[in-house]
């Protein structure tokens, strides 16, 4: 194959790829006045649902204005050998090939930061607060922008570096250390997550004593589950949106409930949302996604290991020199389909996970409260009820939530 058509090849995958994601969009946004099913007729009155119709067309716009902002800069980077640019530019400073990719991959992040920083104040200052969400300070957002820049400087800096370090030692045989390294982090991670990273972002407090406590403690003790962490999260200090999340393994596992949540529903309705996690649990999801994880990063390694060192790959770019941050750069832009058609894989897995787990709520008596509590949830945070189908087969990793309803038989199949 030549470099010139290796170009081609990723020119028409990108432009597939933009080209899908718009019809898809497209197909969402022309779904959105249909009809609600009765179940959830009584999630929103009429101005609600104008205001939810408002809301999640500007937020399909912006992000549909992002996208293709991002793709025209990617395409004109290509037909300009603007990486190769950039490439030679770093090698008139610097000739050591570690530090080399590690500054280009560094001056790509800041780039695509810098690019979607005026449509995250948009989205954050203008559309969540017209709609009443936004909770976040001017101050938080930047302190936000800070860390998260910082942390993936230090630990994706650090495990970029020992990839490199392992390639330019290892040749290709690299890809099984770096599989190592991936996975150990991985499961790090999965374990010490809510202990070491969320602190930096929010307040975590065990749940005070009372009513909740109490009832969530009674219902462990019921269905067998050890729970010696719960958590209150301070998600309120950024938006009035709801949530809750499992975390952890083994004696690490803990429950983690925005406080928006405890305000927003009612015991019951947190119960249920609480026999849904422990569902997941109890089902073994998060060992069985951990181990998918890990199997995949393993397979995506060993595809990469095949093409690195071949020389067209720097050359399709525009380059004369082969280095792994080239290589890198083109497997991702070829990985395109492989990516779309294993994330449609993963979302299949994630939604079947979920109705089990709502099942699972439902054997304790739970679904509907349940659903209840999704309603409400659904109300506070203007969400569509009427996704297109093919919008929650591509991109969805929860069913809908009719979908939800109608398989726990609280709406008729027909």
């Amino acid at each position: 194959m030549s470099p010139n058509t290796l170009f081609i090849i990723i020119v028409s995958i990108l432009v597939f790829s933009q080209v899908f994601n718009f019809i898809i969009g497209a197909l969402n946004d022309s779904y959105r006045n249909h009809p609600i099913p009765d179940i959830l007729n009584d999630v929103y009155d009429e101005h609600q649902y104008k205001q939810q119709q408002k809301y999640n067309l500007e937020k399909s716009r912006i992000s549909f204005l992002s996208a293709s902002l991002s793709f025209t800069i990617i395409i004109l980077a290509l037909f300009f050998d603007g990486f190769a640019l950039l490439d030679n530019y770093i090698r008139e400073y610097i000739n050591n090939e570690i530090l080399i990719s590690l500054i280009f991959f560094a001056i790509l992040m800041m780039l695509s930061t810098l690019l979607n920083l005026p449509f995250s104040i948009y989205n954050t200052f203008v559309i969540e607060e017209k709609y009443g969400f936004n909770k976040t300070t001017v101050q938080i957002f930047v302190l936000d922008i800070l860390k998260g820049a910082l942390l993936s400087a230090l630990i994706g800096g650090l495990l970029l570096y020992l990839i490199l370090l392992s390639y330019h030692s290892l040749a290709s045989s690299f890809w099984i250390f770096a599989w190592l390294l991936i996975t150990v982090f991985m499961v790090f991670m999965n374990m010490f997550y809510s202990q070491l990273i969320v602190p930096l972002f929010n307040k975590q407090t065990p749940l005070e004593e009372g009513e909740l406590r109490e009832g969530i403690e009674v219902f462990s003790q019921k269905v067998n589950f050890k729970l010696d962490n719960i958590f209150v999260i301070d998600g309120s200090k950024r938006s009035t949106k709801a949530n809750a999340y499992f975390s952890g393994l083994g004696h690490k596992k803990r429950i983690v409930l925005y406080d928006t949540l405890i305000k927003d529903l009612s015991k019951e309705e947190i119960l249920a949302v609480l026999a849904h996690e422990i569902g997941h649990y109890k089902h073994k999801h998060s060992l069985k996604g951990m181990i998918i994880s890990v199997l995949q990063t393993g397979f995506i390694l060993f595809l990469f290991s095949l093409l690195i060192d071949n020389p067209i790959l720097n050359e399709a770019l525009g380059s004369e020199h082969q280095s792994f941050h080239f290589g890198m750069l083109v497997f991702g832009f070829l990985f395109e389909p492989i990516s779309l058609f294993i994330g449609i894989i993963t979302n299949i897995i994630s939604r079947k996970n979920e109705y089990q787990a709502d099942n699972f709520a439902q054997q304790q008596g739970l679904g509907e409260a349940l659903v209840s509590g999704l309603k409400q949830l659904s109300r506070t945070s203007l969400s569509n009820l009427t996704p297109h189908p093919w919008y929650i087969f591509v991109h969805y990793s929860h069913p809908s939530l009719f979908q939800r309803a109608k398989a726990l038989g609280l709406v008729s199949r027909e």
